[in-house]
């Protein structure tokens, strides 16, 4: 009688990876490539794509509003390859919740560090609110979801997170304003955020990275990880899951759009149609990875995004203890002296770049990985 052979364990994305790097290419400066064109030939078409690379001041949506969040949706795909395949080999439930707030508690002080540099500070002069600290929290309480409820109970944390936030800010406001009023001194999350939290706050009366609009944030979180164990599931066709994807992604677009007409998208408050707006395009540029990457296997042209994607944490904490802008003069002032103005600056932002990448590719190469 043949014994039945033990499936392999699902590798880890290559998808993954690829499409993070591509959400850290724009952090690392790619950005500046729209603002110098922009800068150097008044192009409208270029004044309208370096416009897009900027956050609206408050209500509103811009492609750069969703570099953020897609970083948070791809730290709950990887969770069922992670967090989920140990609890597949047995692992408890308990030393998994263990390892899961350690590293939102990480990333929580990585984040101050960030904000704050390697110095002492009095406690008025912190900020505590960050991109990292943001990420550590949503990401804790996402996982412990996953760790502690079932997959329909995912789906209902996610609901209640969305609808209570929402109603939660529609029928509450700061003193002195009206019910429900959104600006940013009336709003009843940065009004909380006013009272509870420590040190300083980003714009004085506002954090956009503040503790009450972390709650949505757990949504996006949430996202990810639905996306995740969808990828994961071996009975489902590969196509019929990218189909999956798409059609989620449009439906989360649709319901965004909808509830943007009471709730407006705003990224400040990471109002429950910003979770729906984010949401639905980071599950389309999965979708869109995922086919071309790990379905149609056409890897090549993703290396370049794998090398940052697999030190995402590292390049994005390098630009506090790293002149990058002084490296780059250091090898490559010389060029932008002989192209001269206008062009050289965009000239100079590929070499800013290439020097990142060049850094990343060495730590590839060396197996040298910042794991938080």
């Amino acid at each position: 009688m043949q014994l039945p052979q033990p499936q392999p364990q699902p590798q880890r994305l290559y998808s993954l990876d690829a499409l993070r790097g591509f959400d850290m290419f724009w952090i690392m400066g790619a950005e500046e490539i729209f603002h110098g064109f922009a800068k150097t030939t008044g192009s409208p078409f270029w004044e309208t794509l370096s416009q897009q690379f900027t956050h609206p001041a408050w209500n509103g949506f811009h492609f750069y509003d969703l570099i953020f969040p897609l970083f948070l949706f791809l730290a709950g795909v990887a969770t069922p390859y992670s967090v989920g395949r140990e609890l597949e080999k047995g692992k408890s439930r308990q030393k998994l919740l263990v390892r899961v707030v350690r590293r939102g508690l990480i990333l929580v002080v990585l984040g101050i560090i960030y904000n704050n540099g390697l110095q002492l500070l009095p406690l008025s002069q912190i900020r505590f609110g960050s991109v990292l600290g943001r990420i550590g929290l949503a990401y804790m309480f996402a996982n412990m979801i996953y760790l502690y409820f079932s997959q329909r109970g995912q789906i209902l944390w996610f609901c209640s997170l969305l609808i209570g936030y929402w109603l939660v800010l529609k029928f509450n406001a700061a003193p002195g304003f009206p019910r429900g009023d959104l600006t940013m001194e009336g709003n009843f999350a940065s009004y909380i955020d006013r009272l509870i939290m420590p040190g300083k706050l980003y714009l004085g009366i506002h954090d956009p990275e503040g503790l009450v609009s972390t709650i949505p944030a757990i949504g996006t979180g949430l996202l990810g990880i639905f996306a995740g164990n969808l990828l994961k599931n071996r009975t489902i066709r590969e196509n019929t899951k990218v189909l999956r994807l798409i059609a989620a992604g449009i439906i989360s677009l649709l319901l965004a759009q909808i509830w943007n007409l009471d709730f407006p998208i705003n990224k400040n408050l990471w109002t429950s149609s910003f979770v729906l707006q984010v949401g639905g395009i980071s599950l389309l540029l999965l979708a869109v990875f995922y086919y071309l990457i790990d379905v149609l296997g056409y890897k090549k042209w993703a290396f370049f995004f794998r090398i940052i994607g697999m030190n995402s944490i590292l390049i994005y904490m390098s630009g506090r203890f790293i002149d990058w802008d002084y490296t780059t003069n250091g090898f490559f002032k010389w060029l932008g002296q002989l192209i001269g103005d206008p062009y050289n600056v965009v000239v100079m932002v590929f070499c800013y770049l290439a020097v990142k990448w060049a850094f990343l590719y060495f730590l590839y190469r060396k197996k040298i990985f910042l794991r938080v």
